[in-house]
């Protein structure tokens, strides 16, 4: 696969873009839910097609409901699987997040998934030195920490690099 470069991680994109690289597959869902949920193809399948990553939604009764839900699963996929070469300085849409080294993003905020991805493209960058990324993102290691543990997986990968290097797992308290 291609590295994107800078700034152009498939999180980032606009929805139009985004949905332009994807594969949408409506289908039926199982399980609870009665009649309407077995015969009506509410359930949505999204793939992005130049990686592979692929999300489902199937818990609301409408499918446009489902394929919003998808493409808010598929950015935090993408921003936790994919690594792209981060940029020399914070992006604006992180510096306007960030303020006094604290990071502010809601858990159901769009941003969410661009601010994981840029804080895990960077500290790929700085092979996975918390103190470095922290700097080049002026925050805390703490903070970073913090941002991470929003979306589980994701502080799951910088726990797996840190294991790989000998370092004690992180966790958000």
């Amino acid at each position: 696969m291609t590295r994107p470069r800078p700034h152009e991680h498939p999180a980032c994109v606009t929805d139009a873009v985004l949905r332009a690289a994807c594969k949408l597959t409506r289908t039926r869902a199982s399980g609870p839910g009665g009649q309407h949920r077995n015969r009506v193809q509410t359930a949505v399948v999204l793939e992005h097609v130049p990686t592979g990553v692929k999300v489902t939604a199937s818990e609301r009764r409408r499918a446009v409901e489902n394929e919003a839900v998808a493409r808010s699963r598929l950015r935090l996929a993408l921003a936790v699987q994919v690594r792209c070469d981060a940029a020399d300085k914070p992006t604006p849409m992180w510096t306007s997040r960030s303020r006094g080294g604290r990071i502010s993003v809601s858990p159901r905020h769009d941003d969410l998934a661009r601010m994981i991805a840029e804080a895990l493209d960077a500290l790929a960058a700085d092979d996975w030195d918390g103190s470095v990324t922290a700097g080049r993102l002026s925050t805390t290691q703490s903070q970073l920490v913090r941002l991470l543990a929003l979306h589980a997986p994701a502080l799951e990968v910088w726990n797996a690099e840190r294991v790989a290097r000998g370092l004690r797992r992180l966790s958000a308290r």
